[in-house]
């Protein structure tokens, strides 16, 4: 029993824990910022205790509270009632881990053990893809010339980055603490002379949301790490994900649609959101910008984005034909958007096919030299260059059109079936319980986005042709590509409403944040703040925290609200659902009371 193995003079297999090791600082203290007395009750319960050897060295529980209060010749009150039968020796163990549990880890000691535990975890799971990214990604060379370069121990990026993250959550949960027992302290009656004094400023520490603004100024952490690309992407993710909860706020609180009035002439229930709004609406504006930077300025555009565009839109930038002759050049896709932008700046000049004037020189001009092996076979019939360059075999941009969805639809239909069973590898019991409707929404949902993809990419091309068709030369020559991406990007329409959809939307919707910000320093519409992208975060931070104080429900993940609550020092619980139910409760008590 651990009451007798701790207890001095013990004939108990445990170790003695003396008086000298109980005030001990040093073991105190790295016990308790390494484990605390809860997981090592329930780590004492289904590893140590069913191991003899472990069990005759490791402490027992009420040895590890001893050491971690720091008590001298402390014996818990359940520990007297060990002595009371042997028939509740199971319940006299659950009582002392009880007792363990309780007083034996503050919150400070938890805020920095939970940090350390980040700090590791970042660092292992860096290392480990590393491994990953050498042996699946081809990356050797470049890891094996990273290694040969010694890099000094504080500019390493996997140290900076789990020293960045531990410290984001170490100093929000401080500064959360201070911040609420700021608040407590000011609202105290003994503090009226204060509040009297310093309105403002009492007004602006009272507030319930002063703890989450004062908390996100932990943010600032994320200036550690150096890797400004990755700093960037955390930030756009948090800001947009913090957007999307200020949302659901203001929704359910009715500040967007307002209510409807009952009966008596007041406000009732929500008013419906319209059908037709949605996050949808933002993948027109999120495609023309995309497309618009992809011709013209690919250096803004994600790369692994440009690279799926251009391989799946072989019916419009042709590849190498295999009988080309291997010593003739032949444009990349890249080169062939490169070539489109240059069209637009010199106002979509005519094209004179070589076929019918074989004598006339200077068809091409000679910024758009790069094209001419494309250009040069292109049909009689074409007229205008965009399709002699896009589509030089076949003269019908219909046909054309008909042709990109016959060869992507199908490839991107399978990989997307592939990709959506994948996800449904963690809801195998929804398959098991309802196999065909779980089989008939996966077809679906495959279906759906293979065509909202496909619809997409032929529409942002073939409006390329369109418009050299029907518009005049002049008239919007560099735009008009935004203007074929915002059509391309109605056919979100396709994924409305569906299940997974505003995920995608806003993901869509980041990428052209990003590429659009780094547009406008390219072209100095805007100068790049330094440090921005921490501010940003900060914002992101600062704003979930004010969201999450005022209605937990407006984030409608519960693993969301968990994390939220586990950051702040409140544990991994949905405190939102718990106060819902404890309202619930409440009221029906109240409704049983009446009826009484």
């Amino acid at each position: 029993m651990a009451s007798r193995a701790g207890a001095p003079g013990s004939s108990g297999g445990a170790p003695l824990v003396t008086a000298r090791s109980t005030t001990d600082p040093i073991l105190r203290n790295a016990l308790r910022y390494t484990i605390s007395a809860r997981e090592y009750a329930t780590l004492h319960k289904y590893v140590i205790s069913r191991s003899r050897a472990l069990k005759k060295r490791a402490p027992t529980v009420d040895a590890v509270q001893r050491i971690m209060e720091g008590t001298r010749g402390r014996t818990s009150s359940v520990s007297k009632g060990g002595s009371r039968g042997k028939g509740k020796g199971r319940d006299d163990e659950d009582e002392r881990t009880a007792a363990a549990v309780r007083g034996a880890d503050d919150y400070n000691a938890r805020a920095v053990r939970h940090s350390i535990r980040v700090f590791v975890a970042t660092g292992a799971l860096m290392k480990l893809w590393e491994l990953v990214s050498a042996r699946l990604m081809g990356k050797k060379k470049d890891v094996a010339s990273a290694s040969n370069k010694k890099q000094p121990l504080h500019k390493s990026p996997t140290l900076r980055l789990s020293l960045s993250l531990s410290t984001i959550l170490l100093l929000y949960r401080l500064l959360f603490r201070f911040f609420n027992r700021l608040r407590a302290h000011l609202l105290d009656p003994s503090a009226a002379p204060f509040r009297l004094r310093n309105p403002k400023t009492a007004n602006t520490l009272t507030s319930p949301y002063a703890p989450a603004v004062g908390a996100s100024l932990a943010g600032l952490a994320l200036g550690v790490y150096p890797n400004r690309q990755l700093r960037v992407t955390v930030a756009l993710y948090t800001i947009f994900r913090a957007l999307e909860f200020g949302w659901n706020c203001a929704e359910d609180n009715g500040m967007l649609w307002g209510w409807e009035k009952g009966v008596n002439g007041k406000p009732d229930q929500l008013r419906p959101r319209p059908s037709w709004w949605g996050s949808w609406m933002l993948q027109p504006l999120a495609f023309g910008q995309l497309l618009h930077a992809l011709v013209f300025d690919r250096d803004c555009f994600p790369s692994f984005w440009s690279n799926f565009i251009f391989k799946n839109s072989t019916a419009y930038l042709r590849p190498r034909p295999e009988n080309y002759p291997s010593g003739l050049q032949w444009p990349q896709a890249g080169e062939i958007a490169d070539s489109l932008a240059q069209m637009a700046r010199l106002n979509w000049p005519a094209f004179v096919s070589p076929t019918l004037f074989p004598t006339k020189e200077d068809i091409l001009p000679a910024s758009l030299a790069t094209i001419s092996p494309i250009s040069s076979g292109a049909h009689p019939l074409i007229t205008s260059l965009s399709c002699a360059t896009l589509h030089p075999s076949d003269p019908s941009c219909s046909r054309t059109f008909l042709t990109f969805w016959l060869r992507s639809f199908p490839p991107l239909t399978r990989l997307l079936f592939v990709v959506y069973s994948a996800l449904l590898l963690p809801r195998l019991s929804a398959l098991y319980h309802f196999p065909l409707s779980t089989v008939r929404q996966l077809v679906s949902s495959a279906l759906r986005m293979a065509g909202f993809l496909t619809g997409s990419l032929a529409t942002a091309w073939s409006s390329v042709c369109f418009f050299q068709a029907w518009l005049p030369r002049t008239l919007l020559p560099t735009q008009r590509f935004f203007v074929g991406g915002f059509v391309a990007g109605l056919w979100a329409l396709l994924q409305q409403g569906r299940r997974g959809s505003r995920g995608v939307f806003l993901a869509s919707a980041k990428v052209s944040v990003e590429s659009l910000w780094k547009v406008g320093v390219k072209r100095r519409w805007w100068r790049a703040m330094r440090g921005g992208d921490v501010w940003v975060f900060v914002a992101a931070l600062m704003l979930t925290g004010v969201v999450y104080e005022r209605d937990a429900k407006a984030v409608k993940e519960g693993a969301w609200r968990k994390g939220i609550s586990w950051v702040r020092g409140e544990g991994w619980k949905d405190w939102g659902m718990e106060e819902d139910e404890e309202d619930e409760s409440e009221d029906h008590g109240e409704g049983r009371m009446k009826e009484e």
